[in-house]
């Protein structure tokens, strides 16, 4: 029997003003043992010249700008509708423009993967620069999981999960094209958790530790360690995913409210600028209750070809946004 065809797997890269960093990644995505299909850099509106680099790459790198900064959520909604519409993947594998992948990490995601049709996601391990495991893209295990399905994960090396970060997740293209793009009113935070569990709710997912990144931000540290005026972006977005989201049960929603309720009065009591944390917070709390994500054509309604990409995108496959209100 002739050997599998390995399967097309495009890369999504969002970019922000991190050009240097952002050559880095497209080098190493370049040197992977199972290469990318293709390589899609989408850039935030940088101004240090990060869009012309990944341009000049000789990789040959299919950049797209955008006209402002849309953050992480805008930057992958825009990616993944743009990988979909544009080429045939039956993967996208989405990453940061500070994750520089090791050479085998794509090829071990998929491997983790397997044969499992079930399994619509893969995250990798992502450790920091002196390789000790990053804190801010810890997995989780997860609950409840049935016999079978653990059973499966440990016979490939990988651990069950029900949710992923944006630092680098391998996403089946059939799934996104079932249940929907990376809400792109998130603009940062908790997009990647709405997501990711919003297309695993009663499929498998899992993480692979031999699939290695390394995520080169500048501390090694959890997003709660003083987070500053982002923080309203934790406590909106958290209340706009518990409220409209269809990533969690219900039972999913109490569980994960209550711990984040203990997370912000522990990030807010151990920081050094309670006065701003508190501001966001109750911005937040404010914008959470009392607005909803837009649509994604409508964030980038005035941007062009974007809008009419992401418009076709979700009126081919239903319209289906299940991660804000209809």
């Amino acid at each position: 029997m002739p050997p599998a065809a390995a399967p097309s797997v495009v890369a999504v890269v969002v970019a922000y003003n991190r050009r240097e960093l952002l050559i880095e990644v497209l080098n190493a995505l370049s040197e992977q043992t199972l290469a990318p299909t293709r390589v899609i850099v989408i850039d935030n509106a940088s101004d240090d010249g990060s869009g012309d680099a990944a341009a000049a790459h000789p990789s040959g790198v299919d950049v797209v700008r955008l006209t402002s900064n849309t953050g992480g959520a805008g930057g992958f909604a825009v990616g993944g509708a743009h990988a979909l519409q544009t080429g045939d993947a039956d993967w996208v594998w989405f990453m940061d423009d500070d994750t520089v992948p090791t050479p085998t990490a794509l090829a071990h995601l998929i491997a983790g993967v397997g044969d499992d049709e079930r399994v619509v996601l893969a995250g990798s391990r992502v450790v920091w620069t002196d390789g000790s495991d990053h804190p801010m893209n810890t997995p989780r295990r997860k609950p409840f999981v049935r016999r079978a399905e653990a059973a499966a994960a440990e016979h490939l090396g990988v651990l069950p999960v029900r949710s992923s970060s944006f630092v680098s997740m391998l996403v089946r293209a059939s799934t996104i094209r079932e249940r929907g793009l990376p809400v792109a009113d998130y603009f940062i935070w908790n997009d990647d958790f709405e997501f990711s569990t919003r297309l695993l709710r009663g499929r498998r997912g899992v993480f692979v530790p031999e699939s290695v990144v390394v995520h080169k931000t500048k501390k090694l540290g959890a997003t709660d360690v003083d987070p500053g005026p982002r923080f309203y972006y934790e406590v909106r977005n958290k209340l706009w995913m518990l409220r409209f989201s269809q990533g969690l049960n219900v039972a999913e929603k109490a569980l994960y409210g209550g711990s984040s309720v203990l997370r912000w009065t522990r990030t807010v009591l151990r920081s050094k600028d309670r006065v701003t944390l508190r501001a966001g917070f109750w911005r937040g709390w404010r914008h959470g209750w009392r607005s909803a994500p837009r649509a994604n054509a409508s964030v980038f309604a005035e941007a062009g070809p974007i809008s009419d990409e992401l418009a076709a995108f979700e009126a081919s496959h239903g319209g289906r946004r299940d991660g804000g209100a209809k």
